[in-house]
Order: C-alpha cells, then sequence, then structure tokens
C-alpha cells in the first residue's frame, strides 16, 4: 500500500500562506460548529423536516413526530436559538416555519450527500 503522508518535512509557502489568509476567523468557525452541534440531534432534524413540508404548532409537531409537547417545545427552543427556525403569532397559538430558504438549502444538500 502507497504510503499518503510526505516523504520529508516541508511546507510549500505559496499555498499554504493562500489557505492561512482564507480560512475564516476563529470565531466564525466555533459559530459554525455550533450550527452543525444543533443539527447533530435526529428530533431536531425530523422537526426541521416536518417544517420543510409546512408551518405547524408545536402540538402538532408533536403529533406528527409522537413526541410529547413539553418535549417539541425543548428542541424548537433550541433550534429558534440557532435562528434555524421562526416563530409566528395567531391569537394565542405560535406556529413554526423555517427561518429562511438557507436552512431549506443546508437539509436539502445534506439529504442529497446522505442519499448518494
Amino acid at each position: 500500500m502507497e504510503d499518503l503522508f510526505c516523504t520529508e518535512v516541508h511546507s510549500h509557502d505559496e499555498p499554504v500562506g493562500a489557505v492561512r489568509a482564507a480560512i475564516p476567523d476563529d470565531a466564525l468557525l466555533r459559530a459554525l460548529a455550533e450550527l452543525y452541534k444543533v443539527f447533530g440531534d435526529p428530533t431536531r432534524m425530523k422537526i426541521l423536516s416536518c417544517l420543510s413540508i409546512r408551518e405547524l404548532c408545536v402540538c402538532d409537531i408533536a403529533e406528527c413526530l409522537g413526541l410529547t409537547i413539553s418535549a417539541a417545545s425543548h428542541q424548537l427552543r433550541v433550534l429558534r436559538q440557532a435562528h434555524l427556525v421562526k416563530p409566528r403569532k395567531s391569537g394565542k397559538e405560535v406556529f413554526y416555519s423555517l427561518a429562511d430558504d438557507h436552512v431549506e438549502q443546508i437539509l436539502a444538500c445534506g439529504l442529497s450527500h446522505v442519499t448518494e
């Protein structure tokens, strides 16, 4: 089997400099890692999938997924804090939808990748 590592220690100044200049700063990468952590929970992914189909209230989400209202509400709070869902109040009810098209695109891209 061929070794995939460098045979001698060295670096190429131009590509290393270009990559270092293009890497987002640490704070931005930490924020991105936190966003991906939110996507790391199957229940939250199910909620996002439901909301990609249509706007729903917490009771409907709980019913669709076989969750308690408390469990659905807790997950919606996490999704809201990550700016992935947005609430819309109608009288005493609150309906949830995806926050924007980016969330839909992230879901679609991820599903495409895992189904290849």
